[in-house]
C-alpha cells in the first residue's frame, strides 16, 4: 500500500513538474546555503589552525609589555641576551630558543628597492618556525659569533629584488651596508593576520646589534617547548623567572608577556566556529521559508483535487490512506529539494574554495543533517494540508467543481 501511495505521489509531482520545481526551490537554496556556509566555515577554521601551526611547534612568544599590541612594548624595558641565556639555562623542557630584534629598512639591489623588515636572530629561529631552506644554507657558527654581513631572505624579497635570478652569492644593501645572500627560505605565504611571512631578511643577531640597531636590546624571545611537555608549565616557569630578573614586586603587574600560540589558535578557531554556526543558522531560515512554500502549494493542491479525494473516499479509501498520499507527496518534494540542495552546495563549495583560498573540508554530518532536516520540513509543513484532505466530507467533495 505504501508503495502505491508513493507512486501516486510521484505521478502527481510529475504532472506539474514546473510548479513542483518552484515549490522545492526554497528547500534547494536553503540546504545549499547551509552546506556551503558550514563547509567554507570549517575550511576557514582549518586554514587558521594550519597558519598558526606554521609559525612554530609548541611555540611561546616572550615580548616586552603587558600584551602584543600597539604602544604596549614601547613603555617596558626590552630584553637582553642574558635573559635569553637565563631562560635556556633555568627553564627545563625547552627544545629551542631564539632571540630576535627587528627593524624596518629598505633593501636595495641595483636599481631595485623594497621596504622590508630586517630581523637579527640565530639558527634556532629556523627550527622553531619549522622553516626549511629552499636553497643555500643557514648561518655558520663563526658568522654568528663574528656578526658577519650575511643574510637569509624570503621569497618575496627574491621576487621583488632579483626577479627570476638565483640570489645566492649576490649582495644586497641593507641600511647602507652590503650583505651577502647565503640562503633562500621556503615559501610560507600570508599569516592569519594577513601579513606576508616571506617578506623578511634574516641576519645574525650580533650583526644586527653592531650594524643596524647599535644596541644589544632584544624585542622578542621565541621558545619552542619539547614534545610531550605542557606548554602551560613552561609558560609559568618563564613568567616566574622573568619577574625575578626584572625585579618586580609581588604586587606589581608583569611588564612582559608570555603568549602561548595555542591560546591564539583556540581564540581564532572559536571565533570562526561561532561565525560558521551563525551563518548556518541564518541560511537555515530559508528552509523554513521553503517549508511554508510547500504547505501553501499542498493546500492549493488539496483544493484542486477535492473531487478526486471525494471519489477515493466514496469508493472505500480510508482517511489515513488519503493522509498518507498527501504527506508522502510533501516529503517527496522536500527530500528531492534536499538532494538537489546537497549537490548544489557541494558544487558551490568546490568553486568558492579557490576564490576564497580556503581548503575544502567535507563534513558528512552536516550533509546528513541538512537532508534529514529538509525531509522533516516536508513532514511538518505537509501534515496540515494532508489532514485537511483526509477529513473532507465525501459527499461535499463530490459536489465540488
Amino acid at each position: 500500500m505504501l508503495w502505491d501511495t508513493f507512486i501516486l505521489a510521484l505521478r502527481e509531482i510529475r504532472r506539474h513538474i514546473l510548479r513542483s520545481f518552484l515549490t522545492i526551490l526554497g528547500i534547494v537554496i536553503g540546504v545549499a546555503s547551509v552546506i556551503t556556509m558550514v563547509t567554507l566555515g570549517n575550511g576557514a577554521t582549518v586554514q587558521v589552525t594550519q597558519q598558526i601551526a606554521s609559525l612554530g611547534s609548541n611555540l611561546l612568544m616572550v615580548s616586552p609589555g603587558k600584551r602584543l599590541g600597539p604602544g604596549q612594548a614601547s613603555t617596558a624595558p626590552l630584553f637582553k641576551l642574558a635573559d635569553v641565556e637565563a631562560i635556556s639555562r633555568d627553564v627545563s623542557s625547552i627544545a629551542a630558543i631564539a632571540p630576535a630584534s627587528s627593524k624596518a629598512a629598505t633593501a636595495v639591489v641595483g636599481n631595485e628597492n623594497w621596504s622590508t623588515t630586517i630581523t637579527g636572530t640565530n639558527n634556532q629561529y629556523f627550527k622553531i618556525r619549522m622553516w626549511p631552506m629552499q636553497s643555500g644554507r643557514q648561518f655558520s657558527d663563526s658568522e654568528l659569533r663574528a656578526g658577519a654581513a650575511v643574510c637569509v631572505i624570503g621569497n618575496t624579497i627574491r621576487s621583488k629584488l632579483f626577479g627570476g635570478q638565483d640570489p645566492l652569492g649576490k649582495r644586497i644593501r641593507l641600511a647602507k651596508l652590503s650583505f651577502e645572500v647565503i640562503g633562500l627560505l621556503e615559501t610560507k605565504g600570508q599569516s592569519t593576520m594577513g601579513q606576508d611571512q616571506d617578506d623578511l631578511v634574516l641576519i645574525p643577531l650580533r650583526a644586527f646589534e653592531r650594524r643596524i640597531s647599535g644596541n644589544q636590546d632584544i624585542s622578542l624571545i621565541q621558545v619552542s617547548v619539547a614534545d610531550g611537555i605542557s606548554t602551560e608549565k613552561v609558560q609559568s616557569d618563564i613568567a616566574h623567572l622573568m619577574r625575578q630578573r626584572r625585579h618586580l614586586a609581588p604586587n606589581e603587574d608583569d611588564n612582559f608577556n608570555v603568549m602561548d600560540m595555542k591560546e591564539i589558535t583556540k581564540m581564532l578557531t572559536g571565533t570562526t566556529q561561532v561565525l560558521t554556526a551563525l551563518l548556518g543558522a541564518v541560511a537555515a531560515v530559508s528552509l523554513i521559508v521553503g517549508g511554508i512554500g510547500i504547505m501553501n502549494i499542498m493546500l492549493v493542491s488539496v483544493t484542486e483535487r477535492t473531487r478526486e479525494i471525494g471519489i477515493r473516499l466514496a469508493i472505500g479509501a480510508l482517511e489515513r490512506e488519503v493522509l498518507m498520499q498527501f504527506l508522502v507527496e510533501a516529503v517527496a518534494l522536500s527530500s528531492t529539494g534536499g538532494l538537489l540542495g546537497i549537490l548544489l552546495g557541494l558544487l558551490a563549495c568546490m568553486g568558492l574554495k579557490n576564490v576564497l583560498q580556503v581548503p575544502f573540508v567535507f563534513n558528512p554530518t552536516i550533509v546528513l543533517v541538512s537532508f534529514l532536516f529538509s525531509a522533516a520540513v516536508g513532514v511538518i509543513f505537509g501534515y496540515f494540508p494532508a489532514r485537511k484532505a483526509a477529513r473532507l466530507d465525501p459527499i461535499e467533495a463530490l459536489r465540488h467543481e
